[in-house]
């Protein structure tokens, strides 16, 4: 089954809105690798009709013109990108398709097709939102930047359940920017939480 993989950039106070004023200060090789690291997880990109836009506007100019980030942009564009908008949508980009149906049942679908190896999901927090909610995220992958942005959308939503999660990974950059991914974990209680508890123990 396909692994649903969140990657987001994100401030020390959970904001996942960006700003390009508090994150492009850090942004550099070591985030760059873990980017790209990220996208070669995938083979299908699950984005929101914003961030679709986003790059739609950006990254077949780049792969056009050749430069050093042509080859990420040609990576983008053979991928196959599904976009999740109420609105229909005129497609130029290539491999762009509009989700069919419910947001979870289609992201089921894509999860059991045993043709795709991954589904990336990078930004568009309210896709993310919701298939947290419905328990179809099998890891955020958050590059958590030391800058409090005081503004903007956060990651997490208010509800009556906490999320909880177990750390596969971390990595700290020289810059302060700190990789952490992370997996769903039981609560207290519930099956899995045991487990979890003794992977981190082990390392494992």
């Amino acid at each position: 089954m396909a692994k649903v993989i969140s990657t987001l950039f994100i401030s020390a106070d959970g904001v996942a809105e960006i700003d390009p004023d508090w994150h492009f200060p850090y942004f550099d090789d070591n985030m760059g690798r873990a980017v790209a690291e990220d996208y070669d997880t995938s083979d299908v990109l699950l984005i929101a009709r914003p961030t679709y836009d986003s790059f739609a506007g950006a990254w077949p100019d780049r792969e056009a013109a050749g430069g050093d980030d042509a080859p990420f942009a040609k990576q983008l564009g053979d991928m196959r990108k599904v976009v999740v908008s109420r609105q229909p949508l005129e497609f130029s980009w290539r491999n762009s398709e509009l989700i069919q149906g419910d947001l979870v049942d289609a992201v089921t679908a894509l999860k059991a097709d045993a043709g795709i190896k991954g589904i990336l999901i990078p930004g568009s927090i309210s896709v993310v939102q919701q298939l947290l909610a419905a328990g179809l995220v099998d890891e955020l992958r958050l590059l958590v930047h030391p800058v409090a942005a005081r503004k903007g959308r956060k990651l997490f939503d208010e509800g009556d359940h906490p999320y909880h999660l177990r750390v596969t990974a971390t990595e700290a950059y020289p810059t302060g920017v700190i990789r952490v991914i992370y997996a769903p974990a039981g609560a207290p209680g519930q099956a899995g939480y045991d487990d979890a508890k003794e992977q981190l123990a082990t390392g494992s």
